[in-house]
């Protein structure tokens, strides 16, 4: 009799030899061609759809791929189809918080909308602690009657003074041209709200990048990330009439 377990190799047309990043290539690929916004009123596509994402979770993490290698290698046994639904009973989701509440922690109530689930909306709290990494992954067990657990990925939310990449804080500082040409130091407002010294190179060109170092946000291994000014500032033209 054949195992209960779903072929997430198959769905993504691999084979259990293949690697992570020919996981993630074959997920972009069918999750773009079985879109449901390319395939509007399908039910093909959607079904097709489910089936990659339940395949790209499984597989695109190490813990839930070796526990699939393990499933996918074990005799069926009478408490196999129970195992197989736990596994295809994952869901993934992004939470966006505030750039200060990566560095303070904070608790959040996530509700996520699971179409297979009949109950309607399951709540969570997650609980972030300080000195979080944007990008981070928490793993937080679903309800027992459904089993799988919930995966939730913090991610920043857009902030007026300052853009994000990874962990690296972006912002603008005007200055005029005259600190410009002679150099000197100027002050902006870092994260936590306090002033950073900045300080200026002489002659320093519009659109140049000042790195303050351990001024952004918290890296994955420890540490914090840079904060990284652009100068701008306006060169300033005065007009004389010369006389006849």
């Amino acid at each position: 009799m054949k195992s209960a377990l779903p072929d997430h190799y198959a769905t993504l047309g691999l084979d259990r030899r293949c690697t992570l990043a020919q996981i993630r290539a074959a997920y972009r690929v069918l999750a773009k061609q079985f879109h449901p916004d390319l395939n509007p009123h399908s039910p093909a596509a959607v079904a097709r759809t489910q089936e990659l994402n339940a395949a790209y979770e499984t597989l695109s993490d190490p813990d839930l791929r070796a526990a699939y290698d393990r499933e996918l290698d074990v005799p069926k046994q009478s408490s196999a189809p129970a195992r197989a639904a736990k596994i295809q009973r994952n869901v993934s989701q992004d939470v966006n918080l505030s750039l200060e509440d990566f560095l303070r922690g904070t608790k959040r109530e996530v509700r996520i909308h699971d179409p297979a689930n009949p109950n309607g909306a399951e709540v969570y709290e997650l609980i972030v602690p300080p000195e979080t990494a944007p990008g981070t992954r928490f793993k937080i067990p679903r309800d027992e009657s459904f089993g799988g657990f919930v995966q939730l990925r913090v991610k920043a939310q857009p902030n007026f003074r300052f853009k994000t990449r990874g962990s690296d804080l972006r912002c603008d500082l005007k200055i005029k041209a005259e600190r410009a040409a002679q150099g000197g130091t100027e002050m902006v407002r870092g994260l936590t709200g306090s002033m950073v010294r900045v300080p200026i190179p002489r002659g320093v060109g519009r659109n140049e990048i000042v790195r303050i170092a351990n001024e952004g946000l918290p890296k994955a291994r420890g540490g914090r990330g840079d904060l990284l000014v652009r100068i701008t500032y306006r060169v300033e033209v005065r007009i004389s009439r010369s006389g006849k």
